[in-house]
Parts: C-alpha cells; sequence; structure tokens
C-alpha cells in the first residue's frame, strides 16, 4: 500500500494559520480591530451553578463531548456507536473516537470549531485526527489541570453571559463573579403547554391558586418579576411556528377552564393569547424578547426515548407561516410591542425574515442559528440581513452552547464578518473609513448599547 504523501504547493497557507478565512489584508486590518473585544454571549445553554462554582474541568474529553449535540450529530452521521456517543464508554474513549472523524468533516463547522479550540485554549496546532489524537488528549488535559470555568472565561474576554433558564428556576448562582456578569433569561417554553403537573408547580412557587386565566396571568408575572429583579433582560422562546389565532379574554376565559378538551385550534388559539400577553409583559420592563422558531425536536422516537433531549435528534422544519408572524407582530403597536429578535432554522426564512422586519420597529433578523452557523451559512445570514434589512444594526454573535470552550465561535464569526465587509472594500464598494465602525458595532457595541438600554 502506497504511503500518503503531503502535497506540497508554494503558496499553500498553513494549516490554520492565523489569517485564516481572512481573505485580503482588509479583512487582516478589519480582524486586529475586533479580536480582543469582549464578548456579550446574549443566548446560550451555560450552567451558571458551575460559573459560580468556578468550576474545574476533568478531561477533554468531558469538556467536549458530555452535552454537545453536534458532535454527537456528526459521530452518527460517520457510523459510530452509540457506546461512544451517550453511552457508557470513558470520555478517553469517546475522544478518541470523535478524533477518528475529524479528517472526514471537512468544511463543517465542527473541524472549524475544534481546530480553534486546540489553538485557543490549549496551544495545540497540529490536526487532530486518529493518529495525533493520544498526544493531544495527554497535552489537553495537562493545560485543563491549571484552568476553572472562570479563568478560561476571562481567557475569551467574556463580559456577560445570559443563561437560558424555565420560570421555575431558583436563581441563586446568577450575579457577578471576577467582573463576569451572569443573568438570567425567562424561557416559558414549558409553561405554554399549560401542563398540569407544571402549573400545580408554579402555583406553590407563587402562593397563587391558579383557577383562572387572570391566575395563572397573575402567577407568571410573579415570576417574571423575580426574574428581572435576578438581573434578567432577555426573554426567550421556542416553538415551531407562529399562532394562527389570537383568542379574546373571553375566548381565553374558557379555553383556560376547559383546556384539557381543547382541539388544536383551540390550543392555538390560548397559545396565541399567552404570547401577546407576554410579549405586552416584556414591553413594560423593557426586556428583549428572542423567538426561535422552524424546527422539529426529537425525530428519532427510539432514540429520544433512550437519550432524551437536546442529544442530536432535532431537524430544521418547513418554513414558517408567514401571515401568521405578520399577524402576530401586527396585534402588537408600536407601544406595546418589545424588542424582538427573530431566529429561523430555516435558511429559507432568512429574507422574508429580513423583509418582514423593515415594516415594524425594533424587530431584528437574528444570528445564523443552529444549523445555520456554518462558513457558509453565516456569509447567507449577512448577505440577506445586507440586502433586504440592514447589517450595520445587527447584534452579532452567540454561541446557543453547553460547552465553556465554544467561545472561539465569536472568533470564527468575527473573521467571517471581516472578509464580509472587507471584500466590500477592496471591490470599491464600501468606504473603508467606516469599515472599521461597523465591524466593531456588529461585533460589541450593538447588543451593548441594547442591553445598557434595559432597566
Amino acid at each position: 500500500m502506497v504511503a500518503l504523501m503531503p502535497i506540497v504547493v508554494s503558496n499553500m497557507k498553513k494549516f490554520f494559520d492565523e489569517n485564516i478565512l481572512l481573505d485580503n489584508q482588509i479583512a487582516v486590518t478589519l480582524y486586529n480591530q475586533v479580536k480582543d473585544l469582549p464578548i456579550i454571549d446574549y443566548h446560550c445553554h451555560l450552567d451558571q451553578d458551575r460559573i459560580a462554582q468556578d468550576a474545574a474541568f476533568d478531561n477533554i474529553g468531558s469538556l467536549w463531548l458530555a452535552g454537545d449535540h453536534y458532535k454527537w450529530r456528526a459521530m452518527r452521521l460517520c457510523d459510530v456507536d452509540e457506546y461512544y456517543i451517550t453511552g457508557k464508554a470513558s470520555d478517553e474513549e469517546k475522544f478518541y473516537k470523535y478524533a477518528e472523524i475529524m479528517p472526514k468533516l471537512i468544511g463543517n463547522p465542527l473541524y472549524y470549531w475544534t481546530h480553534f479550540e486546540l489553538q485557543r485554549v490549549f496551544g495545540i496546532n497540529e490536526p487532530l485526527n486518529k493518529d495525533t489524537a493520544h498526544e493531544i488528549y495527554k497535552k489537553a488535559n495537562e493545560v485543563l489541570k491549571n484552568k476553572t470555568v472562570r479563568s478560561l472565561l476571562k481567557e475569551f474576554n467574556v463580559e456577560y453571559i445570559a443563561t437560558t433558564n424555565d420560570p421555575l428556576e431558583e436563581l441563586n448562582n446568577h450575579g457577578d463573579f471576577d467582573g463576569i456578569k451572569v443573568r438570567p433569561t425567562f424561557r416559558p417554553d414549558k409553561f405554554l403547554t399549560l401542563d398540569d403537573a407544571y402549573l400545580k408547580e408554579l402555583s406553590k412557587l407563587t402562593n397563587i391558586n391558579i383557577e383562572s386565566i387572570e391566575d395563572l396571568k397573575n402567577a407568571i408575572c410573579a415570576r417574571l418579576d423575580y426574574f428581572v429583579n435576578k438581573g434578567c433582560k432577555i426573554s426567550d422562546h421556542g416553538f415551531l411556528d407562529f399562532p394562527n389565532d389570537i383568542a379574546s379574554d373571553e375566548e381565553a376565559k374558557r379555553l383556560f377552564i376547559n383546556r384539557d378538551a381543547l382541539d388544536k385550534k383551540e390550543k392555538d388559539s390560548l397559545f396565541g393569547y399567552l404570547l401577546h400577553f407576554l410579549m405586552q409583559e416584556y414591553q413594560k420592563r423593557n426586556i428583549v424578547v428572542q423567538l426561535h422558531f422552524a424546527v422539529t425536536r426529537n425525530i428519532n422516537t427510539s432514540m429520544y426515548q433512550k437519550v432524551g433531549v437536546d442529544a442530536g435528534f432535532d431537524v430544521i422544519a418547513s418554513e414558517i407561516n408567514y401571515q401568521s408572524l405578520i399577524k402576530f407582530l401586527d396585534s402588537l403597536d408600536d407601544e406595546h410591542r418589545p424588542t424582538i429578535i427573530l431566529y429561523s432554522l430555516n435558511p429559507n426564512t432568512i429574507a422574508p425574515l429580513a423583509c418582514i422586519s423593515g415594516a415594524y420597529r425594533h424587530i431584528y433578523v437574528g444570528a445564523a442559528w443552529w444549523f445555520n452557523d456554518t462558513l457558509n451559512g453565516i456569509k447567507r445570514n449577512l448577505d440577506l440581513t445586507a440586502e433586504y434589512a440592514v447589517l450595520g444594526t445587527n447584534l452579532g454573535m452567540l454561541t446557543d452552547s453547553r460547552s465553556f470552550s465554544s467561545y472561539v465561535r465569536f472568533d470564527f464569526f468575527r473573521r467571517i464578518l471581516c472578509s464580509y465587509v472587507a471584500n466590500k472594500v477592496e471591490a470599491g464598494e464600501y468606504d473603508q473609513i467606516e469599515a472599521s465602525k461597523i465591524v466593531k458595532d456588529i461585533c460589541y457595541n450593538n447588543i451593548k448599547k441594547l442591553l445598557e438600554t434595559r432597566r
């Protein structure tokens, strides 16, 4: 068998050199102006308890593979046995299996993120594969002995973290930690299902006997106020599509009383009523609203029953009903509509969302979300936002992650953004002086200003 020889080309760039993804010298210049800006992560799923405790890391296998459904999905696509994904294999065994599939992931964001993390967190510049896995595992674990959660966050210059929290959660571990602001995000998805067991817990927590729709609204507002008192400035919702109808007050009273016997249309109408109500309450409290939609979750029933949610079995849904979105946004006049950020998992939705955002004040198209936070997905998001809305007011990147090393995603985004703007400058399509300002605004200033205006 003939051994594979490295390809030698005189002008070939070094593997993951300092200018990777930067298309020209203008991009390099712009990137050097934003690469060290503080990070405001306004949507993630990090564990606030581990931040408060300043927890240590067991090993790189645990850090990378304990809860990362991106990696789990990729391993399944490469036919890795579930024993090495969510099974009882050791962290080291799981890491080796992940290393084995890495060369197959050309073009996948995981390939970029993995090697950015190896460089930034561990000082390792060689490619990860089956042959290098053992030595990289040893080197990385030596580095981790001297790192904690907060020291790693400080290395990334993280300034603000918005965790994702159910209304029933106690928020004892939110606050300021070594200069890092850790704040809760109000995520009432479970509340909106109106599950009886959930409502009993809500009633117990708030000391409100929930027998009517007004009782329900009072109870959820009590929890919302609790979140605000803990520094909450952001809410978040995840659903498949927008409601087709919004019940009136009288209809909502009847629907809530009979909630166990509602048909699909009635459930949708009650959901619309409660979502509309929450938007008004958010506006009163000056809370930014994030709406995530066009996702179908847990499509592999047997695996969902074995390993549960957030395990790699969620997929892009069909495009949303734009008329329902328009109807919902239009039900809130400018005085009662909060600032809303729209995220769609379906990339075909970005252009219509950007267009719709121009018809109402304080509506933003969000970052390239989930399956869209790829090299081309981010470029497409930037392009469509620029063409159909306004790129200069864009709120930049977020991690949407459970991993403390995932902050390289900000670097990934900043490089892509700088090349996007630099290519416009190089082509004579954009002013070079303005280029410096717009990349700083998108990477940091816009979201900083938005959050600072929250009470």
